[in-house]
């Protein structure tokens, strides 16, 4: 066994946890290494990336969760107003514009320190909350880059919950 195979395989590294949450449900994933797994979820609105981190630096496991969405520099502007107003109404985790790609991703992470693991529970809830909040929002970022909707447009458009049924 490699080094490498000793690390990635070890109980104690967090990405140990989300890989084997991964391979129980199904879904599709890669390790590209002893700090990094992805997995592919497919959504209602579209795929998602999602990409986890071990920071051991700052003993922090970080998601990363990506949409297939760039935004235009024309939009971005206005999609920063909408990521603003998405954010006061988030508990856990935060949206933002990768600058350099100009794609919209939501980010959190869990700080271990000391030594401390991850459980199949916090991953999971982490899993969960991203992929929740880039189905709620999703269509908000629709409005603001495709139909050029303002962001007080989308927000009011994305916090609409219907009751009942039809």
């Amino acid at each position: 066994m490699s080094m490498l195979e000793g690390i990635i395989d070890s109980r104690n590294n967090p990405l140990a946890v989300v890989e084997d949450i991964a391979a129980s449900n199904n879904w599709s994933f890669e390790r590209s290494g002893e700090d990094e797994i992805t997995i592919v979820s497919k959504g209602d609105w579209t795929d998602y990336q999602l990409s986890f981190t071990w920071m051991n630096e700052i003993e922090a496991l970080h998601l990363a969760c990506a949409f297939d969405m760039k935004i235009p520099t024309a939009r971005r502007p206005e999609v920063q107003r909408l990521i603003a107003a998405i954010n006061e109404q988030m508990w856990v985790g935060h949206f933002d514009i990768w600058t350099h790609t100009g794609m919209v991703m939501y980010r959190q992470a869990l700080v271990l320190p000391d030594g401390l693991t991850a459980t199949s529970a916090q991953c999971e809830t982490m899993l969960v909350s991203a992929i929740h909040g880039c189905e709620r929002y999703y269509p908000a970022f629709q409005f603001v880059v495709w139909a050029g909707k303002s962001a007080a447009e989308a927000m009011s458009a994305a916090m609409f919950d219907t009751a009942g049924e039809a």
